[in-house]
Parts: structure tokens; C-alpha cells; sequence
């Protein structure tokens, strides 16, 4: 369920904006409270806690005082700007690095790309 090369409070926290993203949780929608999320992943409450925590520093869920944990309005677009930087600094701008050093253009890339998505 979670592996053991990054904290688990860290995952937590990936897999919930996971769900975010694919609309799981829509804004203003309540999500697991801690302990719910602690005996679901079988995981310390502390630990769940803190991805939770996490997320809330981010700004992606907000606290309702006694009520619980909920989507932040515009977490789901703010998560997706996040990891398509993300995904430019780590695979689109190596990508073009070693394209250029094959001697490939934008087009050759773009071309190896649809060919791999339609296979």
C-alpha cells in the first residue's frame, strides 16, 4: 500500500491530492477525518494527521472547527499547476535535452510521442 523510499505522511498527502484531482473530493466536500484515514490505511493517527496537516498548509483542505477536514476551493486546479511544473522540470525539459543531443527536433519528439500513444 505504501512504500518505503518516501515518508508515509508524504503519500498520504499525494494520494488524497490524487483524489482531488480526479474528482473524488469536489471543493467544499469533506474528507476523511484522521482517524477514519488512520484505520482505513491501517497507519498511525499522528501520521495521518500530519498529511493532512500538510495539505492544509498548502492550502488544498481547510478546517471546519469540530466538523472536520474540507477541499479548499481551488485545490484542484492549484494541484494540477503544481505537478504540470513538476512534470516539466522532470521528464519535458530532460526530454528535450537528450533529443537535441540525439539531433531530434520538437517535431521528431511530438512525433515519437503520438506514436507511443496510439500503440
Amino acid at each position: 500500500m505504501f512504500d518505503d523510499n518516501r515518508p508515509i505522511f508524504l503519500q498520504l498527502a499525494d494520494r488524497l491530492s490524487d483524489d482531488i484531482v480526479r474528482g473524488t473530493y469536489d471543493e467544499d466536500e469533506q474528507v476523511p477525518s484522521t482517524n477514519e484515514l488512520a484505520a482505513h490505511m491501517r497507519i498511525n493517527p499522528a501520521t495521518a494527521g500530519k498529511g493532512l496537516g500538510l495539505l492544509v498548509d498548502q492550502g488544498i483542505l481547510y478546517k471546519k472547527r469540530g466538523i472536520g477536514m474540507f477541499v479548499a476551493e481551488g485545490a484542484r486546479a492549484r494541484i494540477a499547476a503544481e505537478r504540470q511544473l513538476g512534470l516539466t522540470d522532470r521528464f519535458v525539459r530532460p526530454l528535450l535535452a537528450e533529443a537535441a543531443t540525439l539531433g531530434l527536433t520538437s517535431a521528431d519528439v511530438i512525433r515519437l510521442i503520438e506514436q507511443e500513444s496510439s500503440s
